[in-house]
C-alpha cells in the first residue's frame, strides 16, 4: 500500500517552531479551514490536532480545542479525516468516546483519536491532577483505550479498572460501521508494549531511518505476539526548496534565530517524559537543543531538500514500513499546497516504478 500523508494541524497557534522567523502560518479557524481544503484535495488524508489546556509552551498566542476544530473541519471537508489528540489524564473515556462518535456523525466516518499519555506535567499541575509517574501514566491510557471500545461494543459498557469503571453504560449510538482508528505516541518500552496491544497506528517522533527501523521491528514483533499488526506514522518538518542549499539555509536561519527561552522551556519539561523512564529510552530522551527546536523532533526525519530528494527520502521511509508521514511546515500558507503539488506526485511516480521493477533478487 502506498504511503499516506498527514499534516499536523496549526490550532496550537502559528508556528511548530521555537523561532524567531515570521512564518506564514494561521491558527484561527478560518485558516485551518481553508489549509484542510487544500490538503484533501492534494493528496493528503490526515490532519492531526494536537491538545494543549495551559501552558503555551511554544511561545504563541494560545491554543485551540482539538475536539471541536476536528469537529468544525469535519464538517467543511468530504474526504480529510480529524485525528483528535486527547490527554488521558484530563478526561473521562467514556465522555471522549460520545464526542468521537459525534465526530464520527458529523464526519460521515471520518473520525480518529490519537491518545496521550502526558508529557506536560505543568498541564497537570496547572488543572489540579494528580502527575503519575511514567508506568502508570500508560496504565491509566491502556484503560481508557479498553474503555473507548467498551462503549462502542454490542451491548451495555461494563468495565472495572483502577483509573476508570462503567456500570450498565447504556452508550449510543454506536459509532459507524469500521472501528474508529486509535493513534498512540511514545518511545518508551511502555509505549511500544501498549502500541502492540492496543493501537491501531504508532507515532514516532522524528528520527533517522536506522532508529525508525529498530522502532517499527520492535513493536512489529511484539505486535506478532498478540496476533496483532500495527500500522506506523513518522514526524516529519518538511522544507522543500528549489535546491537543496537554499533549504538548508532555511534550516540554518531557523535554528540560528531559535527563542532560546521557549527551547530551553520545552526541554526542561520534556525531561517528564524521555529521562523518565526506567531504560532511559522515552520520548526525547536523546534530542539535543536543535532537535527540541522543532517540537516532534521533525528535523531529524531529514525531508530538507529539493522536491526530488524529499521524495527520495519518503521512499526509504516506506521500505522500511512506514506507512504515513505526518508533516509540519513553517510556511502553511505557501507550502502545504506546495507539498501536495510538487512532492506527494513524485511520492506515487516513484512508488508505481518500483512496484513495475518487482521485488529485487
Amino acid at each position: 500500500m502506498p504511503i499516506e500523508f498527514g499534516y499536523w494541524a496549526p490550532n496550537l497557534g502559528t508556528s511548530l517552531v521555537a523561532t524567531r522567523i515570521n512564518n506564514h502560518t494561521r491558527g484561527t479557524f478560518a485558516a485551518n479551514r481553508e489549509y484542510a481544503q487544500i490538503a484533501e484535495h492534494n493528496g493528503f488524508k490526515y490532519t492531526l490536532l494536537a491538545t494543549r489546556f495551559v501552558s503555551s509552551l511554544e511561545g504563541n498566542e494560545g491554543t485551540y480545542d482539538s475536539m471541536v476544530m476536528a469537529a468544525a473541519i469535519a464538517a467543511v471537508t468530504t474526504q480529510l479525516v480529524p485525528i483528535v489528540a486527547v490527554a488521558t489524564g484530563l478526561a473521562h473515556p467514556a465522555i471522549v468516546a460520545k464526542q468521537l462518535v459525534t465526530l464520527d456523525e458529523i464526519s460521515q466516518g471520518r473520525a480518529a483519536v490519537n491518545v496521550v499519555s502526558g508529557w506536560l506535567k505543568d498541564e497537570y499541575t496547572a488543572l489540579g491532577e494528580p502527575w503519575l509517574e511514567h508506568g502508570e501514566r500508560y496504565r491509566r491510557t491502556e484503560e481508557f483505550i479498553e474503555v473507548l471500545r467498551a462503549t462502542w461494543a454490542d451491548g451495555q459498557a461494563e468495565y472495572a479498572g483502577d483509573f476508570f469503571r462503567l456500570r450498565n453504560a447504556d452508550f449510543r449510538p454506536k459509532p459507524r460501521p469500521g472501528a474508529i482508528p486509535v493513534f498512540q505516541g511514545g518511545n518508551s518500552v511502555a509505549a511500544r508494549e501498549m502500541a502492540a496491544r492496543q493501537s491501531d497506528f504508532y507515532f514516532m517522533n522524528g528520527a533517522p531511518l536506522d532508529s525508525l527501523r529498530e522502532h517499527i521491528a520492535h513493536v512489529k514483533a511484539l505486535a506478532a505476539q498478540q496476533n496483532r499488526t500495527v500500522r506506523f506514522a513518522v514526524n516529519a518538518f518538511v522544507i522543500s526548496r528549489p535546491t537543496e542549499a537554499q533549504a538548508r539555509e532555511v534550516l540554518e536561519a531557523i535554528i540560528e534565530n531559535a527563542d532560546i527561552e521557549v527551547v530551553e522551556r520545552f526541554r526542561k519539561n520534556v525531561q517528564h517524559a524521555g529521562q523518565a523512564t526506567i531504560e532511559k529510552q522515552g520520548m526525547w530522551a536523546e534530542s539535543r537543543f536543535e532537535d527540541l527546536i522543532q517540537f516532534n523532533d521533525g528535523f531529524k526525519t531529514g525531508l530538507i531538500g529539493t522536491p526530488e530528494q524529499i521524495a527520495e527520502r519518503i521512499t526509504a521511509l516506506t521500505e522500511i514500513g512506514v506507512d504515513m508521514l505526518l508533516a509540519g511546515f513553517l510556511h502553511y500558507d505557501d507550502e502545504l499546497l506546495e507539498f501536495g503539488r510538487e512532492v506527494i506526485p513524485l511520492v506515487w511516480q516513484l512508488a508505481q516504478a518500483r512496484s513495475l521493477q518487482g521485488p529485487e533478487t
